[in-house]
């Protein structure tokens, strides 16, 4: 066997096991040497002669024993769609594919979609499986479908507490166990009632209907403040939204934010783009401690906190796609992060000093880019009327690297 031919079929199997497979797929499955899943995937294939191999612990150890193999007939069986927040996306990123040969299923989106008559472009779909459940606090808006792949049969409960104490109680939910199969099951209610014991092979359903004093938190830039826990020291809601925008989030990017703070700028970032991912570097332990409680709070648990003085620990860090300056600013601070800025990387900093803008303003002679002044004034009780207060103004300078 050649080092390029597929060896490897990655296999999508539905509750109706093989009677649901393709014919060619079913061959397939039928002539393996080596069988690899876990306990459901092997009860669905009973009649397979093969060896038996259930998922490694840790699950990293898949590419060493799929490699182990290598020269024999080795199929993968994965739930529906192996592409699809399954397990061939992590065997793609380690094994060339055109070793591979995949298989697809209907996945449980389809499946579930087609049960909710709700058409799969227009619904966000999401995954808990293995995953912090907090990360769908990001995609609860008025009027929102999601489906969601879960983690096991608590998971629908956690969920609707997250809706409940967020003014989505209202939000019709629904459980679609063991689709495709002789036992499926439905179960349905809403987030405020929701007291059903569901199997733990289950996906999701979710209808969002806010309350009129539910919590409005759209994925673009500019939260509230007082969302955040803070000790005053932050980047201020429209500056934040200004920043976060000249740093323009995509999907998968990665940002430096550089003293952190509260965090409010890396998890705006981070709320912004489909697994934008971000680094807060602080060197203060309290201020680290009320960003994760944010980045909790707001959808985004994978923010990673580092400890530590700028331009110290820059180096050795993953090369980020974004860098935000809110602390720590100096001219060393800059020149190692712009070294590390990745080509069309996007470099933010924000000075309130006279001595940062003047350094903001040296640089900006240097090296280009954009400096604009951002004054804020929020209108605030004069005795019985209103007046215009101002924040302090802040200098920002932006430029891309080219």
């Amino acid at each position: 066997m050649s080092d390029a031919a597929p060896w490897l079929h990655i296999v999508g199997i539905g509750e109706d096991g093989m009677d649901g497979l393709t014919p060619a797929t079913r061959a397939v499955v039928e002539a393996a040497d080596v069988i690899i899943g876990g306990e459901r995937h092997h009860s669905l294939t009973p009649d397979v002669t093969a060896q038996r191999i259930a998922w490694p612990s840790p699950f990293d150890a898949l590419i060493e024993t799929l490699e182990a193999h290598k020269g024999q007939r080795v199929v993968v069986l994965a739930t529906g769609d192996p592409l699809w927040f399954s397990v061939g996306a992590r065997i793609g990123r380690s094994i060339p594919s055109e070793q591979i040969t995949y298989h697809p299923q209907l996945s449980a989106f389809q499946l579930a979609s087609a049960r909710m008559g709700w058409s799969l472009a227009d619904v966000e779909t999401l995954t808990v499986h293995g995953r912090p459940v907090s990360q769908m606090v990001a995609f609860i808006q008025p009027d929102q479908r999601l489906i969601v792949l879960t983690t096991g049969a608590e998971t629908p409960a956690q969920i609707a507490e997250f809706l409940s104490s967020r003014g989505f109680g209202q939000s019709k939910m629904t459980v679609l166990a063991a689709m495709g199969g002789e036992n499926e099951k439905r179960f349905d209610g809403t987030a405020d009632g929701w007291n059903h014991e569901v199997p733990a092979f289950n996906t999701l359903c979710v209808e969002c209907i806010a309350a009129p004093d539910a919590a409005l938190l759209p994925r673009v830039p500019g939260l509230a403040d007082e969302l955040f826990q803070s000790d005053g020291t932050m980047t201020k809601q429209e500056v934040r939204a200004a920043t976060v925008a000249k740093l323009m989030p995509m999907r998968g990017a990665l940002l430096w934010d550089i003293g952190t703070g509260c965090g409010s700028v890396a998890i705006e970032w981070m709320r912004a783009a489909r697994y934008a991912r971000a680094i807060g570097i602080e060197p203060r332990a309290d201020r680290r401690a009320m960003a994760a409680q944010n980045a909790l709070a707001l959808g985004v648990p994978k923010l990673e906190l580092v400890e530590g003085k700028v331009p110290d620990m820059l180096d050795g860090l993953e090369a980020p796609d974004a860098i935000f300056i809110g602390g720590g600013l100096s001219e060393e601070t800059f020149n190692i992060a712009w070294e590390n800025l990745r080509p069309l990387g996007r470099l933010v900093a924000n000075a309130v000093t006279l001595e940062s803008e003047a350094l903001l303003i040296a640089l900006h002679q240097k090296h280009g880019g954009q400096l604009a002044k951002l004054q804020i004034s929020r209108a605030e009780p004069v005795g019985a009327y209103h007046g215009w207060r101002p924040s302090m103004p802040v200098t920002q300078w932006s430029l891309i690297k080219r």
